[in-house]
């Protein structure tokens, strides 16, 4: 063995001066010292040669509506999925603008996924708390993010409501305070339930507990977001100025009259190209989910090309496409542009950054952080070139809010998307109906589209 084994693994003073030496004899290092001690290191990375070429012109384009505004909260997975059926709902109700209200969905998830949670503190409650999956259900919590199945089995359950019947509060633009009250709730729940079973209560028991925690955490739910109504009156006039009115319906009824999007066709794509992630197989995440009742998040994996091929045929087709991918990776946020070669960071800190997708996700270095919609794509010779995105950011970044995303990253740091399984070759949708393969609730691909 070579380096520092001969003393044990310490950092040494001469180890520390050889880095010092290597560093201060190289000319463009202390250059780029000079430099990014000044400036943002993305500043000084970006390739403006990308920035010259990413004109928000598309060959498919599909949006003339104004984006929405998650604010600070992780909902963008719920905002890409109300987006994407308003798109056919304006049809139907054949208005020029429209919004559901992202705050009843939301408020349905946060109480789902904490009886969803605890129920998982019942099922664990023969394991000791430092077990690594009731560690991880504790430290989890009763967060923002979310996944394409777990929508479905909100919208399914609960329906949906127009953002009139219920706004915006300042707690659903802003999670970070209503999430702390609730995990404190989440968290002393799961210790009471705990606590029960060293007992020997039983499972009623532990049941009984979990209701009386549910009842606080819809107490605080009311408080920050408003109670979701159970019926509202609901008229409007449409844009031939016509007044239309349905009268009392509830939230169940409106999803039925006015959801035509047929989202129990949709199935859930991913590319995940490590090697213990068997193509054309079907998998899930244990604890991934927030309805009890409602059908487990499963993903069908397969190639990024087919993926491609499949959200290019959506969008000439019209539809756009829910997706979840790296946010944070070779973007420049203001300007709305991914692109895999963006930041030239090799060139700044002279080392390299080569992980490969798989490696990148074995190391903890990607995974899916967010959820958007594709509304548009450039073609070329029959293969894209570019993507339109549309964001739940405001319309501040970007083009009016919608983004581009350059196809190199689309191939590094696209995750997943939901497509109608009828739009898979025979083979992958007599796949998609075999049994999946259970990952843990630590693996990467369990992630949540979340980041704001």
């Amino acid at each position: 063995m070579t380096g520092n084994s001969s003393n044990g693994g310490a950092l040494t003073a001469g180890q520390v001066a050889e880095f010092d030496e290597r560093f201060r004899s190289d000319p463009k290092s202390n250059l780029m010292q000079n430099v990014v001690t000044r400036r943002d290191v993305n500043e000084v990375a970006l390739d403006h040669s990308i920035v010259r070429e990413a004109e928000h012109t598309f060959s498919t384009r599909l949006d003339d509506w104004s984006v929405t505004n998650q604010a600070r909260s992780g909902r963008c997975w719920m905002f890409a999925g109300l987006n994407m059926f308003r798109v056919d709902s304006k049809g139907v109700l054949n208005v020029k603008e429209f919004e559901f209200s992202q705050n009843y969905v939301m408020f349905w998830d946060k109480l789902e996924r904490a009886n969803f949670l605890l129920e998982a503190i019942v099922e664990t409650a023969d394991r000791p708390v430092d077990d690594r999956t009731v560690a991880w259900l504790l430290s989890r919590g009763v967060e923002d993010g979310g996944q394409w199945d777990m929508f479905v089995n909100l919208v399914r359950k609960h329906g949906v409501v127009p953002k009139s019947v219920m706004p915006e509060t300042e707690s659903s633009s802003n999670t970070m305070r209503m999430n702390a009250m609730l995990n404190y709730q989440y968290r002393q729940g799961a210790k009471r339930i705990r606590d029960l079973y060293a007992t020997e209560a039983g499972v009623d028991e532990l049941r009984d507990c979990k209701q009386g925690c549910l009842n606080a955490i819809y107490q605080i739910l009311s408080i920050h977001l408003g109670t979701p109504p159970t019926q509202f009156y609901w008229q409007w006039r449409d844009r031939d100025n016509e007044f239309r009115r349905d009268g009392e319906i509830t939230p169940q009824e409106f999803a039925e009259r006015y959801v035509t999007t047929p989202m129990e066709e949709y199935v859930c794509l991913v590319h995940d190209p490590r090697e213990s992630s068997p193509e054309g197989r079907t998998f899930t995440i244990q604890y991934l989910g927030n309805v009890v009742d409602g059908g487990a998040v499963k993903y069908l994996n397969v190639d990024i090309e087919l993926i491609k091929s499949i959200a290019q045929r959506l969008l000439e087709e019209g539809k756009p496409v829910w997706m979840g991918c790296d946010t944070g990776k070779q973007m420049d946020r203001d300007k709305g542009l991914w692109d895999a070669e963006l930041f030239d960071y090799a060139g700044v800190y002279g080392t390299d950054f080569s992980l490969d997708k798989a490696a990148r996700l074995e190391y903890q270095q990607t995974r899916m952080t967010h959820a958007m919609l594709f509304t548009g794509v450039d073609v070329v010779d029959g293969k894209p070139r570019r993507w339109r995105v549309e964001n739940s950011w405001d319309d501040k970044v970007g083009d009016k809010g919608f983004c581009l995303m350059n196809d190199s990253s689309f191939a590094e740091y696209m995750f997943e998307i939901a497509a109608p399984k009828s739009y898979l070759p025979q083979e992958l949708q007599d796949a998609w109906d075999q049994a999946p393969i259970e990952l843990p609730p630590w693996d990467p691909m369990g992630s949540l589209a979340v980041d704001g």
